[in-house]
């Protein structure tokens, strides 16, 4: 599912009438309201629109703005008064560089994703078939029937190798895909601490968890270069994303900087990996908690392939897997919380919004909104039918983001959780096992703390 949206009409409101937001409740000395994102976040942003549209929060020294509905949040990312920036980028910061698409703005913003823009066209994903189907099978090829699968491990692995087998035609082995799994576990836990209690200074002291943090990211930079230096010495120029960025050109007709190249591929490989991965453990833990909807889309594929199995070209006929993996990104998207900054004196709602402030929304507060969904809590594909889609408001569901900033790999991305949740289905049926632990676990993005599933042969 992708959404494409329209800037909102708006009339201008005289700064006169401009409201000052609401501050949020139950801010604590110093820490402000950082001690209630850390301890239970997803009930906190959940509840943030119970006290208005916008509404001030202390992080630290900081205010920053909570922006709570599905039109502002619309509005927010769709207008050229705020830019990527904010708590939550300056944690990425570390992971992603300051040269990459994730995290640039402006003009070299734009220049970059016209370079990796190609990769993800409607017309090139066809060509990722192949290697999206012979993952996705060699996954349900590794689950002996009755083992206990770490759905972790499983998960980041088979989001690893896509992408890189995909984009930047490597053979990374397994072995890569662990460092990288186990890399990221540490690092975006890491980063979102540091984005919800700002301490500055004291995550440089020598302690466990910094150690631990600086040798996770140190892995990953590590793992990038590897990657380029390889291709570089290879010689080798294939189709991909990674031949497109080292002949690259910045604005005055010069090769683009080693530097921007690393991060370039530190933002292909990793956040995508990390968003991916996690969406594949919620659908596989919606497998085995709602066994009917497993049984459906295996019908579902069994009537479109006629018992064959499952491939690239089937994805599009596949209506209700489609919406199974709609609805699980619903309720537990990968990227539940974002944040921009406003470059000029605006306003937002009829609040007034000031130059350089942050402001933050949550698209997990967001799509699970009751004032958006009726049973918003309930777990129901069928909800994204075409007779009862068009009752979620707007800019309710946007897992992609919109506007300039959008997730680039949108159809690179349902394709092959589409494909990879037909796969599974169509071949196991799933049950948590004892020692699984399916509670959310939050850091920059949402999984399970430990999902431990057992394949059972259909």
């Amino acid at each position: 599912m992708t959404v494409e949206s329209v800037k909102p009409e708006a009339q201008p409101i005289a700064a006169s009438e401009l409201r000052e937001p609401p501050l949020a409740g139950g801010a604590v000395p110093v820490l402000g309201h950082g001690l209630k994102l850390v301890r239970d976040p997803l009930a906190f942003m959940s509840q943030l629109r119970d006290h208005g549209d916008v509404v001030r929060l202390r992080l630290g020294p900081k205010t920053v703005y909570a922006v709570t509905t599905p039109t502002l949040t619309g509005a927010l990312a769709l207008s050229p008064d705020y830019i990527i920036a904010g708590p939550l980028w300056e944690s990425l910061e570390g992971l992603l560089g300051k040269e990459g698409v994730a995290t640039a703005n402006g003009p070299q913003h734009r220049r970059q994703r016209r370079t990796i823009q190609p990769a993800f066209r409607l017309d090139a994903i066809p060509a990722y078939g192949p290697i999206m189907e012979e993952e996705a099978h060699a996954l349900t090829e590794r689950w002996q029937p009755g083992e206990t699968i770490d759905c972790t491990s499983e998960s980041f692995r088979i989001a690893v190798r896509i992408a890189a087998r995909c984009l930047l035609r490597g053979q990374y082995m397994d072995e890569r895909a662990e460092r990288l799994c186990v890399a990221l576990a540490t690092v975006f836990r890491g980063m979102y601490r540091r984005m919800v209690v700002p301490l500055g200074p004291l995550y440089r002291l020598p302690l466990p968890a910094n150690r631990e943090f600086n040798r996770a990211l140190a892995d990953l930079h590590l793992l990038v270069d590897e990657i380029v230096a390889e291709r570089r010495a290879s010689g080798q120029k294939p189709d991909d994303l990674l031949t497109a960025l080292l002949e690259a050109k910045d604005d005055n007709g010069e090769p683009i900087g080693e530097r921007e190249i690393h991060d370039q591929v530190v933002a292909i490989l990793t956040p995508g990996s990390e968003t991916v991965a996690s969406t594949i453990m919620w659908l596989l833990q919606v497998l085995a908690e709602h066994p009917e909807h497993a049984d459906r889309v295996c019908a579902e594929v069994e009537s479109v392939t006629g018992g064959r199995p499952v491939g690239f070209e089937d994805v599009r006929k596949l209506t209700h897997t489609n919406n199974v993996v709609v609805e699980a990104m619903r309720l537990r998207p990968a990227v539940w919380i974002l944040t921009r900054r406003a470059v000029t004196d605006t306003e937002l709602g009829g609040y007034r919004i000031p130059a350089g402030a942050d402001l933050v929304y949550s698209p997990y507060a967001i799509q699970r909104d009751g004032h958006s969904y009726a049973d918003n809590l309930e777990f129901d594909p069928d909800r994204w039918l075409p007779e009862r889609a068009k009752d979620v408001p707007k800019y309710a569901m946007s897992p992609f983001s919109v506007g300039n900033r959008k997730c680039p790999s949108d159809h690179f991305s349902m394709a092959q959780l589409t494909l990879v949740t037909a796969a599974v289905a169509t071949k196991f049926r799933l049950r948590q096992v004892a020692g699984s632990n399916d509670a959310t676990r939050v850091g920059i993005t949402l999984r399970p703390h430990k999902l431990l599933l057992k394949p059972e042969p259909r």
